[in-house]
């Protein structure tokens, strides 16, 4: 039977500067996922190179990751854009 309300329980936040443990790779979290059965993933992206190139992020498992910096800036609030949250 499918549980509707099983909480997703993420420990990090989007914003967060983390490190991983296993490759050292050092940028912010933009974005998370919880998997069906696997654990909650994050894409962690780098600060652009020394051309002002932004380079590619990656999906990384919560727990290797360590915060580094705590977010520097937050959410205004919790309307998405689009579709269908712009019908009102």
């Amino acid at each position: 039977m499918f549980d509707k309300k099983q909480p997703t329980t993420f420990t990090l936040l989007n914003g967060q500067k983390v490190m991983s443990e296993v490759t050292g790779f050092t940028g912010v979290i933009t974005a998370r996922a919880d998997h069906l059965h696997g654990c909650n993933r994050y894409y962690v992206l780098p600060p652009v190179d020394k051309d002002g190139k932004l380079p590619e992020g990656y999906w990384m498992d919560e727990a290797e990751l360590n915060v580094v910096e705590e977010p520097k800036i937050s959410r205004k609030n919790n309307d998405r854009g689009g579709f269908p949250s712009s019908i009102k």
